[in-house]
């Protein structure tokens, strides 16, 4: 008799950050995350997670959202069904339910570790196995006070744990937010490299006067200027500039890459499980990437330690992330819901060992944190 997928429970977690995370459409100070428990007949757990950014702040699932349609509708599409054929179970999800990217990754993987656990092999193994055991990561200068964002570049620096920085611009005037980068990666010179993400919040010709000074700046990368669906925009400020653009929300999936390769766009696509549904079709843009000549980088919806550890596995398959990661998510919490976090060491993070996700819940915190 084969193992089949019996409950399937999800719980809203509240853990506060470290300090207010600013961004262009929202300011954060407490993360939700939608952690998913799945059982299996043959008594293995499998554990997933379902996050984003401020609520309905930055598209259009929230942590709300994602656990009502998980409970509602995803979950009795996969209750009784087989648990081995994961491929099976995505294309299930995907013709009796749309959209839902951040729900579904969640549910991929949670089956993903049980399948990993099953087997004692790590998700990056069951993936093909992984090219990388540690991986890159930077870290978001997000505070929105300039000294306080170079004497934090600084201390992560001399703790040798980031070497690579991001700011997050687009809620002030442009020349307020030039002035604010450019003043960090003077301040930090050659020791280390400065991008910026811009969420979305310009239009294009005010793109055109941002990235001309934020590339007389020195920074090294610019993601997402402009909206998401103004693709042919962002392959003319990709021929426009040296310094390369990075697609985020204008890539979610392969078809998005295939469109915007075919369109002339040279630069980077960021991948992000949450936003391509879950890991394989994440891989499936990377691939697309590759055979594009497009440069990649492991994004993150700051994910807790179960998500992006996710990530981790799926990116450690790839033969190279030339932009790195940004997998810091679980570094922005004060606390944590696991029983070992993940290290980060080295300017960067190792991939977790172990069966599945490697993975361990501390149920003590998973209480306190949980929403009741």
């Amino acid at each position: 008799m084969s193992t089949v997928i019996q409950h399937i429970e999800t719980l809203l977690v509240d853990l506060p950050t470290i300090r207010p995370h600013k961004l262009s459409m929202t300011t954060m100070a407490c993360q939700t995350m939608v952690i998913v428990r799945m059982r299996h007949s043959d008594g293995i757990e499998g554990l997933g997670e379902g996050t984003t950014i401020g609520g309905l702040a930055y598209g259009p699932e929230s942590p709300e959202s994602i656990k009502r349609n998980i409970d509602t509708y995803l979950a009795p599409l996969l209750i009784g069904q087989p648990s081995h054929n994961i491929h099976q179970l995505r294309t299930r999800l995907n013709r009796h339910a749309r959209g839902n990217m951040i729900a579904k990754s969640a549910l991929e993987t949670a089956l993903l570790d049980a399948q990993g656990k099953r087997l004692g092999l790590s998700v990056a193994e069951l993936l093909g196995g992984a090219h990388h055991a540690h991986l890159p990561v930077l870290w978001t200068l997000a505070s929105g006070d300039t000294h306080m964002d170079i004497d934090e570049a600084l201390l992560r620096l001399e703790q040798r744990r980031h070497c690579d920085f991001k700011l997050k611009i687009g809620a002030n005037p442009v020349e307020q937010d030039v002035r604010h980068v450019a003043a960090i990666k003077d301040a930090l010179g050659e020791r280390a490299s400065v991008r910026v993400d811009v969420n979305q919040a310009w239009d294009e010709s005010t793109a055109v006067r941002g990235i001309q000074a934020l590339q007389d700046a020195g920074i090294e990368l610019i993601e997402q200027p402009i909206p998401a669906r103004e693709h042919a925009g962002l392959v003319r400020l990709a021929n426009r500039f040296n310094v390369p653009m990075l697609a985020d929300e204008a890539v979610q999936n392969s078809r998005d890459g295939l469109d915007l390769v075919c369109g002339g766009f040279s630069g980077a696509f960021a991948l992000k499980i949450a936003k391509s549904g879950g890991i394989y079709s994440a891989l499936e843009l990377a691939h697309v990437a590759q055979a594009g000549g497009i440069g990649l980088y492991g994004g993150t919806l700051l994910e807790g330690t179960i998500g992006t550890a996710a990530s981790l596995h799926a990116w450690a398959t790839l033969p190279a992330m030339a932009w790195g990661t940004e997998m810091f998510g679980p570094l922005l919490l004060k606390d944590d819901i696991v029983v070992k976090p993940l290290n980060y060491t080295e300017f960067g993070v190792e991939l977790p060992q172990g069966a599945g996700l490697g993975i361990t819940l501390d149920e003590d915190k998973l209480a306190h944190y949980s929403r009741h």
